[in-house]
């Protein structure tokens, strides 16, 4: 706030701008107050990318193979088919799908984020970080990154955010899986162009 009036309130906002407010929204409106985002040093990433559904899948034992060599997924994969493998041996009985629990790519997926995310030198380690599943919609399965950086500089942290989902984007095909888009024109074009052949 730079000036408090009878009837009016000016307040700073972070963008600089100056914006006049009448004194009794104060106490009747809610705003936000971005002074707890400067004082912890770290600002939120609350971001998430829409996985494609039908590319969802079991990890075969090929795919075990090649990801366990990711250093970052080696202690995921190696607790995880330990768990996996002491439940099947408990209750699966037959050889089925349906009687055994077996690792997901999209399973897999969020444990390599977190991981990823907990290695990285730009992320605040000692603030909440989760790599999460949000509800199902049309646009297929929402994967949500929610971390804090360790700069509230807008630019730096602007910088670290698309330098992770840089990484996101690139390395989601190697765990099989799909990221959902709305068809475009080129796709619509492409796809007439196949069936008028």
């Amino acid at each position: 706030m730079i000036d408090i009036g009878l009837t009016t309130v000016k307040v700073r906002n972070w963008d600089n701008t100056i914006t006049t407010i009448p004194t009794w929204s104060l106490v009747s409106d809610s705003f936000k107050n971005w002074s707890g985002m400067s004082a912890s040093g770290g600002r939120r990433i609350k971001r998430s990318l829409n996985i494609d559904t039908t590319s969802i899948h079991f990890l075969d034992e090929q795919e075990q193979q090649r990801l366990i060599r990711a250093k970052l997924l080696k202690p995921y994969m190696d607790s995880r088919h330990e768990e996996i493998s002491a439940w099947n041996q408990q209750y699966a009985g037959e050889q089925s799908i349906l009687n055994e629990r077996r690792m997901t790519n999209v399973g897999t997926f969020r444990a390599y984020l977190q991981e990823y995310l907990r290695h990285h030198p730009r992320i605040r380690q000692d603030m909440t970080l989760m790599v999460r599943q949000l509800a199902p919609d049309a646009n297929g399965l929402p994967i949500e990154i929610y971390c804090f950086t360790n700069t509230v500089v807008w630019a730096e942290y602007e910088g670290i955010q698309a330098d992770i989902f840089d990484h996101v984007f690139a390395v989601v095909d190697e765990f099989g899986l799909r990221i959902h888009q709305t068809p475009t024109g080129n796709d619509i074009r492409a796809l007439t162009g196949a069936f008028s052949r």
